[in-house]
């Protein structure tokens, strides 16, 4: 008895004032019938589908303990960013004994003194799954963002980055990819104003109750369904979570919901985003929820005839707009 009036309490605490604060997200989620895809979405869609197949049905299962393939993986995304005229920088260093490497290719900047924009999304995967959504959706989304973006001119300098090293056991440690790269940016002095973490980006569906969500308070603001996109910040990254969110509502006709809570709440930390907040970076993730939504998360059967390409597709397009908005 005790512990629900408790419970009653902080959820009227919440709602009264930290909840609204977290969540509230300037404009209107999309609502009712998506529009039919354009000619360029319907070419998008296809290339996607051909990046995922790459990673995740050719490549499959990529991580430091199958060397070879996380290396084809590397491989692949350098050879997508330079056909589209980006020159390729690996960082490389050691984890476990065995060479691994950052990949970056970088939109220049006009701006004075130079400020970052930063689109990253992760190449490997958990052992045991072949990583369709977890996380090639991610990285094929990031490399067609680096396509739509391509040769144009803004203030902010533009920069795509696939991360190695992100799942577990190298989570929150110090051979994760995303940790090495945010640890030099802030010795290089970088001024990255705006992280963006893709992390699966792939799986959409409108059956009620499809939807969970780490707190079962949230479960109180946010949709029961799982057919929007999340943008999901820390307090201090609250004003970049409200900027992306207004602009991509601006500009793009699918659901989306945006929160910024504390960075230690279940879920909001978890993905290359964390490792900037880390070193002060401004910085969210970008994703359809994962486990809360994806039955298929970390497993075998996360192939990629499970994903709604039409959706990615949407998704895509839309963030290339966010982020070419960011970069001015």
């Amino acid at each position: 008895m005790i512990r629900r009036t408790l419970l009653g309490l902080l959820a009227a605490v919440l709602a009264g004032v930290g909840i609204p604060f977290m969540t509230g997200m300037p404009g209107g989620s999309h609502s009712g019938p998506l529009p039919p895809l354009t000619p360029e979405e319907t070419a998008l869609r296809e290339r996607l589908k051909l990046h995922v197949k790459a990673l995740a049905g050719n490549i499959g299962e990529r991580h430091l303990w199958r060397h070879g393939a996380l290396e084809s993986a590397a491989r692949d995304i350098e050879a997508s960013l330079a056909g589209l005229g980006y020159a390729v920088a690996s960082q490389l260093y050691v984890a476990h004994g065995k060479p691994v490497r950052n990949l970056e290719a970088e939109l220049p900047g006009s701006g004075e003194p130079p400020e970052i924009v930063l689109v990253g999304a992760h190449y490997d995967t958990v052992a045991g799954s072949p990583g369709a959504n977890d996380n090639a959706s991610g990285v094929a989304a990031m490399i067609e963002i680096a396509r739509l973006l391509a040769g144009s001119e803004a203030r902010r300098a533009v920069r795509f980055v696939a991360f190695v090293n992100e799942e577990p056991p190298l989570f929150y440690g110090p051979d994760m990819g995303s940790r090495v790269y945010a640890r030099r940016s802030f010795e290089r002095g970088e001024r990255i104003v705006a992280m963006l973490s893709l992390e699966t980006l792939g799986f959409y569906t409108s059956a009620p109750g499809s939807q969970r969500y780490p707190n079962p308070l949230y479960g109180l603001f946010y949709p029961d369904r799982g057919d929007f996109l999340a943008f999901v910040g820390n307090l201090a990254s609250r004003s970049l979570v409200r900027t992306a969110v207004a602009s991509f509502r601006r500009h793009t006709a699918f659901p989306s919901e945006g929160i910024a809570a504390p960075g230690w709440w279940g879920g909001v930390h978890w993905s290359d985003h964390w490792s900037f907040w880390r070193e002060g970076y401004p910085a969210l993730m970008v994703t359809d929820t994962a486990l809360y939504r994806y039955p298929h998360y970390h497993t075998a059967d996360d192939t990629p005839d499970r994903l709604d390409y039409d959706s990615l597709a949407r998704v895509t397009a839309g963030l290339a707009r966010v982020v070419a908005e960011l970069a001015q």
